[in-house]
């Protein structure tokens, strides 16, 4: 799904409000049909389930955007959300009663539907979904984590020899025009077996030395921010009660 970009403050009122709008303000801003990324469920092979339906204020939106849009067709998407907020503030009551009675309608539908949808699912894609949106849980706090350990400055691991070498072959020998990334990157790992140990010994010698250098500078950036309380960015091996890992309840089921 594409998000437009926040222009405001996260503490603002706007800046919360249009994080909350941002998903159908910017479905409604593209002209082409925007790419269908799958579900959980697609992802193992299930249909789609049942949608929630929009809330009275969403559907206020969808109905009141496009005629803003026709009487100004260059207002931004923040005016637009700004315009909308105040608008809804200021509706007719007999409007708002018409959408909160099409959403209980609805809402009502949507839950008879996933009542026979959860009904068809068995035991075994249940616990496929669950481990499923753990994973993806996790992917998700392992992206958030190097973003962090990032911006707290921890020291860069440096490259290996073989990285090294293929740094400089890329400079010495750079890739033609007719050969492919792959095919350069092929050539250079042939060469890279053919060096002798001693050939081979410059960039190792190099790599051991800064990654000397390396574990000095991670082990005292590690105790500062143990000090400063940032344990999550610290090594496990490096605590003295290192956290639980979490469980992987789906291996564990298919194994009984």
């Amino acid at each position: 799904m594409i998000y437009t970009t926040t222009l405001l403050s996260r503490g603002s009122i706007f800046g919360s409000l249009i994080s909350k709008v941002r998903p159908l303000a910017a479905a409604s801003l593209s002209n082409s049909s925007a790419l269908h990324s799958k579900t959980l469920e697609e992802k193992i092979g299930l249909p789609p389930k049942p949608k929630k339906p929009l809330t009275p204020y969403f559907r206020f939106m969808r109905e009141m955007r496009p005629k803003m849009l026709a009487k100004n067709p260059s207002i931004s998407t923040i005016e637009v959300v700004r315009q909308l907020s105040k608008s809804w503030g200021e509706a007719d009551p007999k409007l708002k009663e018409r959408l909160q009675s099409e959403y209980k309608r609805d809402q009502e539908l949507y839950l008879e539907q996933r009542t026979k949808y959860d009904a068809t699912l068995t035991e075994e894609q249940r616990a496929e979904l669950k481990q499923l949106k753990q994973d993806i849980n996790d992917a998700k706090e392992r992206k958030q984590l190097r973003k962090r350990v990032k911006e707290l400055g921890r020291p860069k691991k440096p490259a290996s020899a073989f990285l090294r070498f293929i740094a400089v072959e890329r400079t010495n020998t750079p890739q033609t025009e007719n050969q492919t990334y792959r095919e350069w990157h092929q050539k250079a790992t042939a060469k890279w077996t053919r060096l002798s140990d001693e050939e081979k010994g410059v960039y190792l010698s190099e790599s051991r030395k800064e990654l000397d250098q390396y574990k000095k500078n991670i082990s005292i950036w590690e105790e500062k921010m143990i000090r400063l309380g940032h344990i999550d960015v610290v090594r496990h091996g490096n605590l003295i009660d290192p956290p639980e890992p979490k469980p992987r309840k789906l291996q564990a089921t298919k194994e009984k």
